[in-house]
Order: structure tokens, then sequence, then C-alpha cells
């Protein structure tokens, strides 16, 4: 974003990003051949066109009547191939803009998906939307107005400049003279509002964000009367936009005024030099009308060119934003153990594993669901450290809870055992393999996560349930919702399982939607089970409830509970304490009473988690 009172953000890389858009446009290469071809139909008519005037006037004044006719019909000839020609580009433009736009569009989510989680976390969802929306849509105004028109414009330009020399070398030298001068114009001037309209891009895509970011904490936002706050944030970003906006818009549309002066004031002084030329005998009239017209000629492909400068700048400030998020990094997947069903070893294991096995350079290793950490350093930020040397292990079908304050590791430790994010040192092992070592897309599909936050897609409920495992039966489906004791509330709604969801799930409870959740990852059937405070939004009624469901759910996997209801993870195999990203006490229920310790003070309330 350009700072206030000083020099505009250029873009860092406009030929990086030139380079990209014409490699996209390569993709309708056959179709912008054709608008190549029928440009050049249409602006050599224009010319020959104009070119005609001076035997159609000669033919006059030397009275050749007949002559004149046909030259006349042969000039709507050339003006008919002109039109036709100009309405056939037309149509082929657009076909082939939104080939392009729509492969720029596929390739960037394609891209974005591939993206690691630490790009979601710090990037808002608005500046992402902002690439879809404003910054493609930007790209697909340029091509389906500037890029023909430019085409258009540069073979106008030699053509007339040619034909200028032709008709008068003398009087082309003024015309010369003060198209360089607009030339040079248009040139400064679009590079000073090339910067503002990458600012006007980068702040309409933070408005977007907030805009998005306030929609979604409606109720925060009402709850703690928030609204007078969100209205002079909102405003901060309107105006800096207006201001980006208004300082970009300022300079482009100075060019065409600009470039309509110069050319009116060639256009006078050409006159006067070819009506002195044509009185001593050295031009024929003919000649001169038809100089007079492609004088005015001249400067229209500039002025079409500067007409379509918002657009250009623009675009090329949108497209190198969505190339920029192109070139970044996809998420890096150096594990060659994959994840298969086998055979051989299809009897359910300790772990609910169930025929899934581990192949390790051509054989297959029965999985087993056993997690361990070595040493495990991390932290978000190079900075700072949010796990300190950690060790821990999980047996094949153990449950394994973490508790403990705010901040003090326990997600964190989720998003390693699935490499959302990858550990600053040590090593975590999964049935003695470096998770590492495994394909990321193997080792989350043994896993089963159930959020805190739900998300829920639109889509029926059946839909989102079978978003853990896409190829599942109606009949999967409900006896997963049996698991987590959600068949009843779905069975009693007036169209059961194909009931719509809505606006992430608005027109559902929060405990309905976790319940949703909780029978999305009994139906992937995974070994490894992840609950990151699962039943934190159902109340206390439906937890008794749902306990039943997850405890069969969990019976025979290795499961990790994070939770802040002790009263939840009282049947934990192993409940660890963390604090400050340490490992303080662990133990079983009874044991960690026992020893009256920062657990003992948690249970008994003689300590809060925060």
């Amino acid at each position: 974003m350009a700072a206030k009172g000083g020099a505009p953000k250029r873009p860092k890389d406009l030929r990086r990003t030139l380079r990209a858009l014409l490699a996209y446009m390569g993709h309708a290469k056959y179709q912008l051949y054709a608008v190549a071809v029928l440009v050049t139909l249409s602006g050599g008519a224009n010319l020959a066109g104009t070119y005609m005037i001076k035997p159609v006037v000669n033919a006059v004044g030397a009275g050749d009547y007949q002559g004149f006719v046909r030259l006349v019909m042969a000039t709507a000839v050339i003006y008919a191939v002109g039109v036709a020609s100009a309405a056939g580009y037309t149509q082929v433009m657009v076909r082939a803009a939104q080939k392009v736009v729509f492969d720029i569009r596929r390739d960037l989510f394609e891209h974005l998906l591939r993206l690691p989680l630490s790009y979601f976390d710090s990037t808002r969802h608005g500046d992402v939307m902002s690439l879809f929306t404003n910054d493609v849509d930007t790209v697909s105004e340029a091509l389906n107005n500037s890029f023909a028109g430019a085409v258009q414009a540069l073979i106008q330009t030699v053509g007339t400049f040619t034909l200028l020399v032709v008709l008068d070398w003398r009087l082309t030298l003024v015309t010369f003279v003060c198209d360089v001068a607009i030339v040079a114009y248009v040139r400064r001037a679009g590079r000073r509002s090339r910067g503002y309209f990458k600012a006007q891009q980068e702040t309409l895509g933070a408005l977007d964000g907030y805009i998005e970011e306030m929609c979604a904490g409606q109720k925060v936002v009402k709850c703690f009367n928030h609204e007078p706050a969100a209205i002079a944030g909102f405003g901060a970003l309107d105006d800096e936009l207006r201001r980006t906006g208004t300082t970009a818009q300022a300079y482009a549309s100075t060019m065409v005024p600009a470039t309509v002066s110069v050319s009116y004031v060639n256009y006078g002084v050409v006159t006067v030099a070819g009506a002195l030329l044509a009185l001593s005998g050295s031009m024929d009239v003919g000649s001169l009308a038809s100089y007079l017209v492609f004088v005015r000629q001249a400067c229209q492909p500039l002025v079409q060119l500067t007409q379509q400068g918002n657009f250009l700048l623009t675009a090329l400030a949108g497209a190198e934003r969505i190339f920029g998020a192109m070139a970044l990094e996809p998420e890096a997947d150096e594990g060659a153990v994959e994840l298969v069903r086998s055979e051989a070893h299809a009897a359910r294991t300790a772990s609910g594993a169930d025929g899934w096995a581990w192949r390790i350079d051509g054989e297959d290793v029965p999985l087993a669901g056993d997690v361990r950490f070595y040493n495990v350093d991390f932290g978000y930020r190079p900075e700072k450290t949010v796990l300190h040397d950690l060790s821990l292990f999980a047996k094949p079908g153990q449950k394994i809870a973490f508790v403990g304050s705010t901040g003090a590791g326990k997600t964190t430790i989720t998003n390693l055992i699935n490499r959302f994010y990858d550990v600053r040192g040590g090593v975590i092992t999964y049935d003695g393999i470096d998770v590492r070592d495994i394909s990321k897309e193997s080792l989350r599909r043994s896993l089963g996560i159930v959020l805190q936050d739900t998300h829920l897609f639109a889509g029926t409920i059946a839909d989102n349930i079978r978003f853990g495992k896409l190829d599942a039966t109606d009949e999967e489906v409900r006896a997963a919702a049996r698991i987590a004791n959600a068949d009843g509330f779905i069975s009693r709604m007036s169209r059961g399982y194909d009931t719509p969801v809505v606006a992430d799930g608005a027109n559902l409870s929060q405990g309905q939607r976790q319940l949703i959740a909780i029978a999305r990852a009994a139906v992937a059937d995974p070994p490894v089970l992840i609950l990151d405070e699962a039943t934190s939004s159902i109340d206390t009624r439906t937890e008794a409830l749902v306990q039943r469901g997850m405890d069969a759910l969990m019976r025979g996997r290795t499961v990790f509970v994070i939770a802040h209801r002790l009263s939840t993870v009282r049947n934990a195999d192993a409940i660890m304490v963390l604090e400050r990203g340490r490992i303080v006490e662990r133990g079983t229920h009874d044991e960690l009473i026992a020893q009256r310790g920062e657990y003992w003070q948690l249970y008994t309330g003689a300590k809060e988690l925060d």
C-alpha cells in the first residue's frame, strides 16, 4: 500500500507478470491468432478506406464521374470488410478471454489448495477472496476490452504513419513531433498511475477482508456494541481506498484530454501547412483531404490506448497479485510411505486399523496406531518456541488426553501429528515411521479429526457427513450419525438427511453442527482419532448422550483428546497436563488426583483453566 504523501508502491516484477499473463493467453492461441487476423483486416480496411479519399476527390476534381462511382463502390466494399472483421473479432475475443480467465481461475484455486496451512493462518480470507473476484475480474475486463484494441491500435499506428509519409513526408515531420510528445506524456502518467492502481487493489483486498470479518462476527459486534468502532475501521479503509483510487484515476484520466488537446493542435498546424502546399501546387487536393483524415487517425490509436489505460493498469496490478500467489511454494511432501488396504491384514487390530497397512519399499506393514514424540521443539515463528523438548507416547488403542491453559500447546501437538506444520527439532513417529517419511495424503487419511470450530459446507446434512468418506453409502452415513447420536435430531427434521445446510450451518444449533462433525469423523472410520475440544459446544444433557457415542467411536482406536471439561477425560489411559509448551504431569485420572498437583487443582476448582 502506498504511504500517505509518499511515492506509490510499484509492481515488483512487471516483466514476470507480463510473461505469466502471455503464457496463459497462449492457452487460447488459435483463437487469438484468429483475432489478430480479423483485427488486421479491420485495421487494414480502415486505412485503405481513408486512403481512397485521395482518388475519390481527385476523380471529382477531374470530372471523371464514372471513375468516381467505381471508387465509391470499392470504398464501400472495403469498409464492409472492415465492419464484418470487427464484428468477428469481438465475438472470438470474448470466447478467448473467457478461456484464459477460466484457466487462471482454475489454476489459482488448485494452487491455493496445495499451499501450506500457514498461508491461510497468516492471510485474511478477504484477501484470498479478492484474488478470485476483484483481481481476476480486472484481468477479464482487460482481455475483453483491451487486447484486440491494442493490436488494432498498433496496426493503425504503423499503417497510418506509413501512409502519411507516402502522402507527404514534410507534413509528417510535424505530426511525428506531436505524437512523440503524446507518447512521452502517456508513458510518464502511466508509470505514476500504475503504482497507485497496485495500491488501490491492495487496499480493496484489505477492505474486502474487513467486511468479511465483520459480517462473520456480527454476533460479537452486537454483543459488545462494537458498531461505532467497526464503522470507524471501515471508514479508515474506505478512505484509504478513496485516496489511492482518486490518485490513480487522476493520473489516468489526464491521458485522454491531454492526448486530444495535442492532436487538435497538430491538426490545426497540419491544416494550415497543407493548405499552403496545395495553393503552391506542391500537393494535390485529394492527397491533402486524405492526409488530414489520417492526421486525425494518427492520434486515435494513441487515444484508444489511453482510454484502455485504466483497464490495463488495473489488470497488471491484479495479475501481479494473482501470479504472486501462484508463485508461492506449495506444501512440500517428501514422504514415500503410502497407506494401502491390505487383504493380508484385513482383521481388525487393536487400533481399529481394519486392514490398513503402510507400504514400505513394496512391503505391507500393518498399521497399528502407535504415535510417539521424541524431544520435539516447535514454534510458529522462529523467534518464539511453543513446544519445548516434548516427549510422549500413545500406544495402539490408547486414549491420551491433553489439558492445560490456553496457549499451553495442546492444539499445536495435534497440528504436528497430521503435519499441518513440521517440527523444528526432534522426531514424531507413527508406527515407528518418521511422519515426514509418510506421504501427507496417506498420513491424513489415517487420521480422523473433530475440531472445536465446526465448519459445514453447502449441501445436505448427508453430504456433510459424507465429507469424511466421499463414497460412503446412505447406510454408512446413518450408521455414523447413530454413533455420534446425531440420527435422532436428523430424523426429526422435515427432510431428514436431505435437509439443506445453509450459511455454514446457520439453520442448525451449535450442538447439532458439532454432532454432524463427529459423525463426519465416524464415517471415515480412522485408526487414529483427534478430538480438539469436540464436545465444547454441546450442552451438558447432550454431552451425556454423545459421550456414549464417542466411547463407541473411540473403542479400539488411538485417540488424542483436548478438553476443557475434565469430566470428559476421566477414562483416558493417560492425561497430560501442559503448561507453556511442557508436560508438567502425566498419569491416569486417579494417579493425578492422588498426586494433588496441577491436575488436582484444576479438577477440584482450586485452579481454573484460562
